[in-house]
């Protein structure tokens, strides 16, 4: 099932892509889901980010590959970072270079698990009944500030770098699917989830250990090698099998 959220002249609301229609929820998605009876083409909503998490928490360095372009041998734990509520944006929607700020922007494509249930010290055998689905993301990252500061707040907590969407696709498995990040429709990243070090029942067992899970939380599970800089008028999109693309133009904010 795919839930997206988008608007309309009435408001924003929850609903159920099928095919080109999008069928209105009553309320939340949690839990046994109802329904309005109100139906739109999809092409005449506006879709917005699929979930406004309370939290954003991401894994750096969680494929090889990645973590030696960035000069460092890949963790022996999940290496955990977070991200604003206010970062998230969605599908369309534009991020926001700081050209007074930074001047290297770098897209990040990654999975992003949605959780769905309150919890605490998931146990990894159990961390599949916590899931409520799964989306796109790009955790645009000011790469000059990260090094300058030499922790990772600034730099990944702009307003505008985490856009997710388009969806959340809740039928899903994530062990092995085709990630594909482009950049003015050239590819910039191709790579498998297969081939992250830390798998996601790890990282859910391992960040819930910490913290206590909401629904409509989001774990970014980290990004694959080629990572790489962004432009002003740039067009990024982020591709998962099974989910969709994500897209998103790079505007100055200044």
């Amino acid at each position: 099932m795919r839930i997206a959220r988008f608007s309309t002249d009435d408001g924003v609301a929850f609903g159920v892509v099928e095919g080109d229609v999008i069928s209105q929820i009553a309320g939340h998605p949690f839990g046994q889901i109802q329904f309005s009876g109100e139906r739109f083409p999809l092409a005449e909503v506006r879709l917005v980010a699929p979930m406004l998490p309370s939290k954003v928490i991401a894994i750096g360095k969680n494929y090889v590959d990645h973590a030696r372009e960035m000069g460092s041998e890949p963790p022996g734990e999940p290496l955990v970072f977070s991200k604003p509520s206010t970062s998230v944006i969605g599908p369309g929607e534009a991020i926001a270079y700081p050209v007074k700020l930074s001047e290297r922007v770098d897209f990040e494509g990654e999975l992003a698990v949605v959780i769905g249930r309150l919890c605490r010290d998931v146990p990894v055998a159990r961390a599949h009944e916590v899931v409520f689905g799964y989306t796109c993301a790009n955790d645009v990252t000011a790469r000059d500030l990260q090094a300058k500061d030499g922790q990772w707040t600034r730099a990944k907590g702009f307003d505008t770098f985490c856009p997710i969407g388009p969806w959340i696709e809740t039928v899903l498995d994530p062990a092995d699917l085709a990630i594909k990040t482009e950049v003015n429709g050239e590819v910039r990243q191709d790579a498998r989830t297969s081939q992250l070090i830390h798998d996601i029942p790890t990282l859910i067992a391992y960040v819930s250990a910490v913290m206590t899970l909401i629904p409509g939380d989001v774990i970014l599970t980290g990004t694959p090698a080629g990572v790489g800089p962004l432009d002003i008028g740039d067009e990024v999109s982020v591709t998962i099998d099974g989910i969709g693309t994500l897209t998103n133009r790079v505007v100055s904010r200044d």
